[in-house]
C-alpha cells in the first residue's frame, strides 16, 4: 500500500485563481468585485533583458533584466441577469475601459489563489476585450488580456489564513503537520 503525497507535494489547479476589479464608489476606497465566468486565467511576468558584452566576461555575454512587464489573458463567459437585462458590472467595466482613452482606459485588477497559498498580486492596467463569437450551439465568451501599466505588487492574500492552507477543501497546518 503506498503512502499519500506530504500536502506540499500536491499538484495544483489552473482554477485556483481568483480575479477581482476594484470598483470603488468613493476615490481612494478600493471595492473588490469578481469577475465573473472565467473559463481560462494565465498570468504572465515577462522580464526585459540587455545583454552585457565585458571584457572580463572572456567571450561569454552577461544578461541583465531591465524592465518587468506583467499582463493576464482570460476568457470569460459573457454574463448577463435575465430578470434586469443588465451585463455583470465587472464585465461591463473591463468592456468600458477597452474603448475609452486617459484614466478611463485604467483598470485596477488584483488576482490570488483561492485555496489561500501567497500568491496574489495587485495593478493597474490597460484592457483589450475581444468577443470569440462562435455559432449557434457556443455560449458567448470574451477573452480579456489586461496588460499591466506599472509595477505589479505583492500583495497578501485576503483569503490566506496565518498558518493553514487548503487543498482540495481539507484543510492543514502549513508545514505539512
Amino acid at each position: 500500500m503506498s503512502t499519500p503525497p506530504p500536502v506540499d507535494d500536491v499538484t495544483l489547479l489552473a482554477r485556483r485563481y481568483r480575479l477581482e476589479l476594484d470598483m470603488p464608489t468613493v476615490p481612494g476606497t478600493p471595492v473588490w468585485t469578481l469577475v465573473p465566468g472565467v473559463s481560462e486565467f494565465a498570468p504572465k511576468i515577462e522580464p526585459t533583458a540587455q545583454e552585457l558584452n565585458l571584457y572580463d566576461g572572456e567571450g561569454y555575454p552577461e544578461q541583465v533584466v531591465t524592465m518587468l512587464k506583467w499582463s493576464i489573458e482570460t476568457t470569460v463567459a459573457h454574463r448577463a441577469n435575465p430578470t434586469t437585462l443588465k451585463f455583470s458590472s465587472a464585465q461591463e467595466a473591463l468592456r468600458k475601459a477597452s474603448m475609452s482613452f486617459g484614466a478611463a482606459s485604467y483598470v485596477r485588477v488584483r488576482w490570488f489563489d483561492r485555496t489561500g497559498l501567497p500568491d496574489a498580486y495587485e495593478g493597474r492596467a490597460i484592457v483589450q476585450w475581444e468577443p470569440d463569437g462562435g455559432d449557434a450551439a457556443e455560449v458567448d465568451t470574451v477573452k480579456i488580456t489586461l496588460t499591466g501599466s506599472g509595477p505589479l505588487t505583492a500583495i497578501t492574500n485576503p483569503v490566506a489564513t496565518p498558518g493553514l492552507l487548503s487543498v482540495e477543501g481539507k484543510t492543514a497546518k502549513a508545514g505539512g503537520s
